[in-house]
């Protein structure tokens, strides 16, 4: 059986996957859904301004020490590729696999800025007008999107991540790709660099970015497959 930890993407916490986890879990795997630092109830506004994705990355790191954790499958929706990035090159020996769902794939030197759009990019700039250190979080039609999303950490955005290497090592790596938001997804071009490149299997869900809401199943039913 394996061991999931997973990583939302920004603006979510731990809930964001409440629908795959008992799935994962009733087929018998251990499940270790995270919400990031500074996304958390109780953090308060220094706790969030301080955060960036080494603290991120340390999270799961964290995470994989205290609970003992030696043969890990990393998911990472969105943002979260950046951290699940980060975290596999600083505990790569602990790691079986990385899935990026729909989730950013760094090189080292890059960050979620540097590699999205320029429609998110706005987005965080006009998201961080309030406080200067915390971007709101997009509005969402019809309905404005889920009340517990909270305001992100702008550091993590912006850092650009420091890779040695050692995630390249992971022994298996899974890229997921939304094909139901194709107007404004910033993930096409890498769905196509990464089929290019050995090392990386690539799927195709078509669903919107959400993926873990709107197909719970699916997304499930491909964490679990092991072949």
């Amino acid at each position: 059986m394996a061991t999931f930890v997973l990583v939302p993407g920004a603006w979510h916490g731990s809930w964001a996957f409440e629908t795959v986890t008992p799935l994962l879990e009733a087929a018998g795997h251990t499940v270790h859904p995270l919400t990031l630092t500074g996304l958390r109830p109780q953090d308060d506004g220094a706790t969030v301004a301080r955060a960036n994705l080494d603290t991120h990355a340390d999270d799961v790191v964290r995470l994989l020490e205290s609970a003992e954790i030696t043969e890990a499958t990393l998911v990472g929706h969105s943002y979260g590729g950046m951290v699940i990035s980060a975290a596999a090159d600083r505990a790569a020996t602990r790691i079986a696999r990385l899935v990026h769902l729909d989730a950013y794939v760094p090189n080292d030197g890059e960050s979620c800025w540097s590699l999205t759009t320029d429609a998110y990019r706005r987005s965080f700039v006009d998201g961080a007008a309030d406080t200067g250190y915390a971007v709101r979080p997009p509005f969402r039609a019809p309905h404005g999107g889920d009340a517990r999303r909270r305001p992100h950490p702008l550091p993590s955005l912006v850092q650009r991540i420091r890779l040695t290497g050692a995630v390249d090592r992971v022994p298996r790596r899974d890229f997921v790709y939304c094909s139901g938001w194709e107007d404004d997804t910033p993930f096409t071009g890498l769905r196509t660099r990464l089929r290019a490149e050995p090392g990386w299997r690539v799927h195709d869900i078509p669903t919107a970015h959400n993926a873990m809401r709107e197909a719970p199943s699916a997304v499930a039913d491909l964490l679990i497959d092991q072949s």
